[in-house]
C-alpha cells in the first residue's frame, strides 16, 4: 500500500516537473521569436540606418529647442542672413532663426503624424478585426462604410470645409481629427483580411470550445497575431500624414499661425527661391523628405522582420 502512495506522489512530481519544463520552453520560444524579429530588422541595413536618422531627427525636434541659443519667436536684426556659424539654417524676413523654426516645425509635424497614426491605426485595427470576425451582414455593412470613407479624397475634404472653421483650423487637434478620420479605413481593410484567415485557425476554435467570449477572442487572440501588420501600417501612416499635412498647408487648411509645422514653413517660403533666399524653402523641405523616407524604410524593415514566411534565420 505505501508503494502505491509513493508511486502516485512520484507521478505528481513528474507531472509538475514536466509542466515547469513546458513553461520554460514556451518562455524560451517567446524570447527566441523576439530575437528573430530583431535579427531580421537588424539585417535590413537601410531600415537600421533610417531608424538611427529618425531618432536623431526626433532628438533634434524635442531636445534641440532646450539646447539652442534662441527661440522661434525671437526677432533679431539679422534679416535674410544666409546660413553661417551663428545661424546654421539662416534667418527669415523677420530675423527669426530658421534652425529654431525648423525645430519647432519638426516637433509639431511629428506630433501630428504620430497622433494621427496611433488613432487611425487603433480605430482601423479594431474595426477591421470586428468586421472580419463576425463576417456576414456585419462584415458587409462595416466594409461598405469603410469604402465610403475611402472614396473621400483628403484634399477634396479639406477644400469642402466651410470658412466658418477657419478660426479652428489653427488648432492642431482639428487637423489631427480630420486626418485620423480619413486614414483609418486602409488599416481596417488590411486587418480584416488577416482576421478572415486567422479566425479559421485551430487556436480560435479551441478558444471558442473553452467558452471564450467574442471580445476576448478579438483582443487576446486575433489582434495580437496581427501585430506585425499593425506596426507596419502605423509607421507608413506617419509618413503619409507628414506629406498630407504639407499638401494641406498649401490649401490653407494645414497648421496655421501662431502654430507652425514643416508644411507651413515650406508654404510660407515658397517664393523665397525667386527672392534669392533658397534656404528658407529647401531646408524644411529636406526635413519633410528625410522623415518620409526614413519612416518608409523603417516600415519596410518591420514588414520583413514580421514576415511569417521567413521562418529560418541564419546565424
Amino acid at each position: 500500500m505505501p508503494s502505491r502512495v509513493n508511486t502516485a506522489g512520484d507521478t505528481l512530481d513528474s507531472a509538475a516537473r514536466q509542466a515547469a519544463r513546458t513553461n520554460r520552453e514556451f518562455a524560451v520560444k517567446a524570447r527566441t521569436q523576439r530575437q528573430i524579429v530583431f535579427t531580421r530588422f537588424r539585417r535590413h541595413k537601410a531600415a537600421l540606418l533610417s531608424l538611427v536618422v529618425f531618432v536623431l531627427v526626433v532628438l533634434f525636434a524635442f531636445i534641440g529647442p532646450y539646447l539652442w541659443h534662441t527661440s522661434d519667436t525671437f526677432m533679431s536684426n539679422d534679416i535674410y542672413t544666409a546660413p553661417d556659424a551663428a545661424h546654421p539654417f539662416g534667418t527669415d524676413s523677420n530675423g527669426i532663426d530658421m534652425m529654431a523654426s525648423v525645430m519647432q516645425g519638426t516637433k509639431s509635424s511629428l506630433i501630428i503624424a504620430v497622433t494621427v497614426s496611433v488613432a487611425a491605426t487603433t480605430i482601423g485595427a479594431i474595426y477591421g478585426a470586428v468586421s472580419g470576425f463576425y463576417g456576414g451582414w456585419t462584415d458587409t455593412i462595416l466594409m461598405r462604410i469603410a469604402d465610403l470613407f475611402l472614396t473621400f479624397p483628403i484634399i477634396a475634404v479639406a477644400i469642402m470645409l466651410d470658412n466658418r472653421f477657419a478660426a479652428e483650423a489653427s488648432s492642431l487637434w482639428l487637423l489631427i481629427l480630420v486626418l485620423a478620420a480619413l486614414f483609418w479605413p486602409g488599416a481596417a481593410r488590411v486587418i480584416r483580411a488577416q482576421v478572415l484567415s486567422l479566425k479559421e485557425k485551430e487556436f480560435i476554435e479551441a478558444a471558442r470550445a473553452l467558452g471564450a467570449r467574442d471580445r476576448r477572442i478579438i483582443f487576446r487572440h486575433l489582434l495580437p497575431n496581427t501585430l506585425g501588420s499593425i506596426i507596419v501600417i502605423a509607421t507608413l501612416t506617419v509618413a503619409g500624414t507628414i506629406l498630407t499635412e504639407t499638401a494641406l498647408s498649401f490649401l490653407g487648411f494645414g497648421v496655421q499661425f501662431p502654430n507652425t509645422s514643416l508644411g507651413l514653413l515650406v508654404t510660407n517660403n515658397q517664393t523665397a527661391i525667386e527672392g534669392g533666399h533658397p534656404w528658407l524653402f529647401y531646408i524644411p523641405g529636406v526635413f519633410i523628405i528625410l522623415i518620409a523616407l526614413t519612416i518608409n524604410f523603417i516600415g519596410d524593415g518591420l514588414r520583413d522582420a514580421f514576415d511569417p514566411q521567413q521562418t529560418r534565420v541564419r546565424a
